[in-house]
């Protein structure tokens, strides 16, 4: 079966719900433009949709939500550009989009690295979350990546960490506790970080670098490393 845009569109708009789309705003998630529906099936749907580079740039364009969800399903990684990608970082106007984005297609481009210094400096809360969202990504995909590439990105988490805004802070100590769990020596440069954060008289840096230590310090976490 050939999927076009017009043909997405209608199988969203036939399968979403007025109460999930209600339901989308208890998660912060905007519904001005979107159908309503779970992500367990618009996962489904894209699997059957299948990868279509071009199809997934042409759904992003559209602005519906679920749209650009099954766009970060069906796109091509090694065919994403570092322009989309700077694009697409631009449109995002919540967490969910920004997280599916960076955790299921970002993190798998060879542009990722790139980005995620570049995204930390970003004015706009979502671009700035992307960025250590796609760092979270990293750290679980990047089989690859050596211990010095995320000990260099341990310096962004603590700048960053003076973020106080909530979409912002949230993914910066997201990112700290996934480089945290990935080994040994990162645990514990992980939690270096997280000790000076603790101890910052800030809010924001507090809050991460508490949160961050209970975990990393876990009975389960040292045990499994």
């Amino acid at each position: 079966m050939t999927h076009t845009t017009d043909s997405v569109l209608a199988w969203l708009r036939e399968n979403g719900s007025e109460e999930a789309r209600e339901g989308m705003l208890r998660y912060a998630i905007p519904n001005d433009r979107a159908f309503g529906l779970a992500m367990r099936d618009m996962k489904a749907y894209a699997k059957k949709v299948g990868k279509d580079h071009d199809l997934a740039l042409a759904l992003w364009e559209t602005g519906w939500y679920e749209a650009r969800t099954v766009a970060a399903f069906i796109a091509e990684p090694a065919a994403m550009t570092s322009a989309q990608m700077d694009a697409w970082a631009a449109d995002f106007d919540n967490w969910a989009i920004c997280d599916t984005a960076c955790f299921h297609l970002f993190d798998r481009t060879r542009h990722a690295w790139g980005k995620v210094p570049k995204w930390a400096r970003a004015r706009s809360e979502f671009k700035k979350r992307a960025a250590f969202a796609l760092l979270w990504g990293l750290s679980f995909h990047d089989k690859e990546a050596d211990d010095e590439r995320f000990v260099d990105a341990l310096a962004w988490i603590e700048q960053a960490a003076q973020d106080d805004r909530d979409y912002v802070k949230k993914s910066v100590d997201m990112a700290l506790r996934a480089i945290g769990k990935r080994n040994r020596v990162l645990n514990d440069a992980a939690r270096d970080v997280a000790a000076r954060l603790a101890a910052d008289p800030a809010r924001a840096p507090s809050w991460i670098g508490r949160h961050a230590l209970r975990e990393l310090e876990s009975e389960r976490v040292q045990e499994r490393l």
